[in-house]
């Protein structure tokens, strides 16, 4: 009985660089192995926003990037979402506080689809209606903020933590906030 050969697929993958969106400069982010080049176009990465920006106070936010296309051996993503994961939302809610939930889907100036989800927290526990002022200032701001602004502005006012500070002004006369955090930016 003659043996069979085996061929190691893992040996027969090519490494392709990924780079991140043009937001970011394109840097390259990690490496990735495939078969061919059809086989990386659309896979997702769930990539740091803290390697993307390199500052050290989006360690809690991930992006997640797609890829593109391939040129050569370089792979190049599109941005489709920021995000914030569960446990630090988590961490900011304590007792005797009011948590308001906010989804705002927009349409920025140059036509870019988002949708927003807000948190915003009081720092006591706060009554029915002033919670539905706090939903209503906000999705109004976010709504106008996307009208006068292109989506790589809207993108990076979430990162530097901008439109999370106007957000908080915007509401503050209503009651006193802990805090209003971007959950969530998700672009179509």
């Amino acid at each position: 009985m003659a043996l069979q050969r085996t061929v190691d697929k893992w040996r027969m993958k090519h490494w392709f660089m990924v780079h991140a969106p043009k937001l970011f400069n394109e840097e390259m982010i990690c490496e990735m192995p495939a078969d061919d080049e059809k086989m990386v176009v659309g896979r997702k990465l769930r990539v740091s926003l803290e390697q993307l920006t390199h500052n050290p106070q989006n360690s809690f936010s991930n992006a997640v990037v797609r890829a593109v296309s391939v040129n050569g051996d370089a792979v190049h993503t599109q941005l489709i979402s920021i995000e914030q994961p569960h446990s630090y939302i988590r961490s900011l809610i304590r007792r005797y506080r009011s948590v308001v939930p906010i989804i705002a889907p927009v349409v920025s100036k140059d036509g870019m689809k988002m949708v927003l989800k807000v948190v915003a927290i009081t720092r006591a526990r706060t009554a029915h209606t002033k919670l539905q002022g706090i939903r209503k200032e906000i999705t109004d701001f976010v709504e106008a903020y996307a009208k006068e602004n292109a989506a790589d502005a809207i993108i990076s006012a979430v990162i530097e933590g901008r439109m999370q500070a106007e957000m908080a002004s915007k509401v503050s006369h209503i009651t006193a906030m802990s805090k209003v955090e971007v959950k969530k930016l998700e672009l179509h």
